[in-house]
């Protein structure tokens, strides 16, 4: 292997590893909070020496700020990636079934508990609440889209899909007690079956796609 393939290896691995200690630190913080969780936790976690979760992040504070701000990127990423893929009404109700089957997911679940927790005493969290606004700004850049084409009513496209969403997640926040209750996929495609619906009578155009 020549120099430049050994460097860019080094790198690649170096990248890998950096990745694992932020998703076992994310794992541990959300199972143990940040005050109590420890560096060598999240090593044992990550499957690396203490020292190594150091050499790649200086200190406990900015590996949990690094580990909730990657778990954000996730968790909305996903969350984008269905919404972009939004051609027409008729696709709505997938949307919306599987916009909730992600926010009942583990990962999204556990990062609205430690911003929720922990939001008061680390301010620099909030740059995780903007990564949540992807999702919104992404569904009404299709809802926009729907509107021009006819297919949606709304001035609004801002306020529609926040009105969306609150559809989908107030049901599911409230039978699932914030989490801490299991909701059954038949459930959670008839709170999706509900938004829709909702969402439809109010700013639907009765075209032939819905």
């Amino acid at each position: 292997m020549s120099t430049a393939g050994v460097d860019t290896a080094r790198s690649r691995g170096r990248i890998d590893k950096r990745q694992a200690i932020l998703v076992a630190a994310f794992t541990v913080f959300a199972r143990e909070g940040y005050a109590q969780a420890c560096v060598q936790a999240i090593a044992a976690e990550a499957g690396v020496a203490k020292p190594t979760v150091y050499n790649h992040l200086n200190d406990k504070a900015t590996l949990f700020r690094h580990a909730v701000t990657a778990a954000a990127d996730r968790v909305h990423a996903a969350g984008v990636a269905v919404v972009t893929r939004l051609a027409d009404t008729g696709h709505l109700r997938d949307t919306a079934i599987h916009l909730l089957r992600m926010h009942a997911a583990p990962e999204s679940i556990a990062l609205r508990r430690l911003l929720h927790t922990e939001l008061s005493r680390h301010p620099e969290l909030l740059a995780a609440l903007d990564c949540a606004n992807q999702v919104q700004h992404a569904l009404a850049d299709r809802f926009a889209r729907l509107s021009l084409a006819g297919h949606l009513s709304t001035e609004n496209p801002d306020l529609a899909a926040e009105q969306f969403l609150a559809l989908l997640t107030g049901p599911w926040d409230a039978r699932s007690r914030l989490g801490t209750r299991p909701i059954p996929d038949q459930e959670l495609q008839a709170i999706a079956d509900a938004a829709t619906h909702t969402f439809l009578a109010t700013y639907g155009t009765g075209h032939p796609l819905e």
